[in-house]
């Protein structure tokens, strides 16, 4: 028996990744750091170490968790979706919400800024590589079961002209320091689906 397969262990080890998760998206990277997690987990610095085998351990641990939380809200999401034709908005701010975070609606460039910076980060960190890929994939899925649902045909191809569509408006909107990246993508969309 391993130490997080204990119900204790699970727990500590639940809250650590929470705890990391909540670092990774407000600071990135650079806030994930063994103390810190064990503070905001409310545990003891040797508990980082003791779950985990190194930093890289809980930074994937981390990031896969944040990932899941945002593809199990969206297939909830889409089993909420009847399988008829919906307004192009509606699709569009559905897509914006699973590729930049319900949380760009309303809390402006901050939350885009630092998903971006993860996105950017995580290939110099080539331990996530094949971690991205899986969850890229499964949110590729949900985007082609998403505009399946909704009535609108888009092939695999042209719904990854739409993500990297998304991804350079946003980037360029942070770049001219636009508070509300998420506008800048949604008008791109508007025009390719419009």
């Amino acid at each position: 028996m391993t130490t997080a397969s204990t119900p204790k262990g699970e727990r500590r080890r639940q809250a650590l990744v929470v705890a990391a998760a909540q670092l990774l998206a407000e600071g990135g990277f650079d806030a994930v750091r063994h103390r810190a997690v064990a503070e905001r987990a409310g545990l003891p610095l040797a508990s980082t170490t003791y779950y985990f085998s190194s930093l890289d351990d809980l930074v994937s641990a981390a990031v896969e968790y944040e990932s899941r939380q945002e593809l199990a809200a969206g297939r909830k999401r889409l089993a909420e979706l009847a399988e008829q034709p919906r307004s192009t908005d509606a699709v569009i701010e559905l897509m914006l919400d699973l590729l930049l975070g319900a949380g760009s609606r309303d809390r402006g460039a901050e939350p885009v800024l630092l998903r971006y910076e993860r996105l950017v980060g995580s290939p110099r960190r080539p331990y996530l590589a094949p971690l991205m890929r899986e969850l890229t994939a499964e949110l590729h899925d949900l985007l082609a079961e998403i505009f399946a649902r909704s009535g609108m045909a888009v092939s695999r191809e042209r719904l990854s002209e739409l993500v990297m569509l998304v991804d350079g408006a946003v980037v360029n909107a942070l770049i001219e320091s636009d508070p509300d990246p998420r506008s800048a993508a949604r008008r791109m969309l508007r025009a390719q689906l419009g």
